[in-house]
């Protein structure tokens, strides 16, 4: 029997050559028993998982639905199609041979209409339905609108919302989507579209052998042989999700979402490393923990089930806090210690918790930022503008990118950042740590969204920095935290090291305005839109 959940219900493109006799002969009466499933085709899998209802469903060979796809009204898949977990199809929607879905995609074959003389709930629905040709690839989170064909051989970048019919071979990324090119234009071998659809390939296809590399057997260490975690769980969480849109295959979303929530301190409402005995404070190693397993558990559908309690203080004393920080000396530090105060924040208001100083804070960064700069610290003859380069990402990542809030004096910032990506000492001769070059890149990608300010330099430096980055893939191991030519654990392959590259690798791709090509978005720490829940505010007093 096929149990309540199984590695097929997330990964259901192994169930043609993994599955048990028994296994599919319990897949066929489910599909049998299946109310609104007119056809199925040999080898099809249709997840029990999936919320299938007042449906007129028929599936192609070798098709699949996997676990909680909501799928409604008349919906034809044809041969080799799939639709991956949490994808919404709403008919009539007609998809073609060989067409892949990706994860919370959504295709609405139906509107309301618009009259001002009723309200919205009284509207007549009206549909003209959605036609998706064959070989067509529609990314994760991407929206589909009622009355749209979608040519064949297409590709839909992540998070696109297509409003308009897509010519064939069309390459569409935005929202509203717009066509970038040909997809047959990738033909080139030397073209970065191409190079990044093979990479991207190339890694989706070794994901779960890479993932195994760090599997003990009971948990993931960060590289083999290492001390097993909790960073490397939530790491092998971020990576699954990116290249194989499910949970690690080696461990169940429940079971994960077990672990990770049982290691929450309920009275302080951090996450200790395993063994850790220390008193928790939001200055040790281990608070990146509400960074780090607050988005594991996002992207596992659940959450920290207890208020983050340590970020919890009146507007004088987080005032004072903020004063004591170490910017001239320590800016990564500070920074560091404001983006877990704000995603902490950002948790509690997820519990429902509106007892959080929003505004002190937002207030006190507008107010200390360096006018010249756009960063919060100052250089140092040791390490020049690194350390209030490296801290603005951390801030700024924590705070206005993860409320949605535009950051102040984009252009000062862009001045101050390209200069320091200047710095030979840490970028020279194919110098570069993933901490190093993600904060550089992300406070360009960040204050680009608002200007097009030295947009050339901006660009000419991620389009060398991505073209070095992507030959440091390592086969079925993933990439080193550190490409530098020495010895030592961080130019080993390993997990952080891997997810950290895949969500840069994206920053430098945006940029470049190939994104798209990838196939992947980044949902967890390094997602671009504002945190979930959060992104529907418009500023401070918004969120506060």
């Amino acid at each position: 029997m096929i149990s309540a959940m199984s590695e097929f219900d997330f990964c259901p493109w192994l169930f043609a050559d993994d599955a048990t006799q028994d296994e599919r002969d319990a897949q066929l009466a489910f599909q049998r028993g299946l109310a609104g499933l007119r056809s199925a085709g040999d080898r099809s899998f249709v997840s029990p998982l999936a919320a299938i209802h007042q449906a007129d469903l028929t599936v192609g060979a070798h098709s699949y639905l996997a676990a909680h796809v909501y799928l409604t009204g008349e919906v034809q898949l044809g041969d080799n199609t799939s639709l991956n977990p949490y994808a919404v199809v709403r008919g009539p929607v007609r998809l073609g041979s060989g067409v892949r879905i990706g994860a919370h995609a959504s295709l609405v074959g139906f509107n309301h209409s618009a009259e001002p003389d009723a309200p919205v709930y009284q509207q007549p629905i009206v549909a003209k339905g959605i036609v998706v040709g064959d070989d067509v690839w529609i990314g994760s989170n991407a929206i589909v609108l009622d009355g749209v064909t979608i040519g064949a051989h297409s590709i839909i970048g992540a998070g696109a919302v297509v409003t308009k019919d897509v010519p064939a071979w069309s390459v569409m990324v935005g929202n509203p989507a717009r066509r970038i090119r040909d997809r047959r234009d990738q033909a080139r071998p030397d073209s970065l579209a191409a190079k990044l659809t093979d990479f991207a390939a190339q890694a989706r296809e070794q994901a779960s052998r890479l993932l195994d590399r760090c599997w003990t057997g009971d948990t993931f260490t960060d590289q083999p042989a290492a001390a097993p975690t909790v960073r490397a769980v939530c790491d092998a969480v971020e990576i699954a999700d990116l290249l194989l849109n499910a949970p690690p295959p080696q461990l169940g979303r429940d079971d994960l979402v077990r672990r990770l929530t049982a290691l929450q301190d309920p009275a302080t409402g951090l996450v200790p490393e395993l063994g850790e005995t220390r008193p928790l404070r939001l200055d040790s190693g281990s608070a990146y923990h509400v960074l780090s397993v607050g988005y594991a558990l996002d992207l596992l559908g659940a959450r920290l089930p207890h208020p983050v309690e340590a970020v919890r203080m009146d507007p004088a004393r987080l005032v004072a806090e903020l004063d004591g920080l170490p910017w001239a000396r320590q800016a990564w530090s500070a920074g560091a210690w404001v983006d877990i105060l704000a995603t902490g924040l950002h948790w509690n208001r997820r519990l429902c918790d509106p007892r959080e100083p929003v505004e002190t804070l937002f207030g006190w960064l507008l107010t200390r930022q360096d006018a010249f700069s756009g960063l919060w610290g100052g250089p140092s003859a040791q390490e020049g503008r690194r350390q209030p380069v490296n801290g603005y990402y951390r801030l700024t990542r924590g705070t206005f990118a993860q409320f949605g809030l535009p950051v102040p004096r984009p252009e000062q910032t862009i001045d101050t950042v390209l200069a320091h990506a200047r710095d030979d000492r840490f970028f020279g001769d194919g110098r570069g740590t993933a901490c190093d070059v993600l904060d550089v890149i992300h406070p360009l990608w960040l204050c680009g969204r608002q200007t097009r300010h030295r947009r050339a330099e901006v660009q000419a430096w991620a389009r060398d920095r991505l073209a070095a980055t992507l030959t440091r893939w390592h086969p079925d191991a993933g990439f080193a935290f550190s490409p530098a030519p020495t010895t030592g654990t961080e130019h080993v392959p390993g997990l952080q090291g891997t997810e950290m590259w895949l969500a840069i690798i994206w920053l430098l791709a945006d940029v470049l305005g190939e994104s798209g090509a990838l196939g992947y978005r980044p949902r967890g720490v390094h997602r671009p839109e504002a945190a979930p829940d959060l992104e529907r505010g418009s500023g401070v007093g918004a969120v506060a």
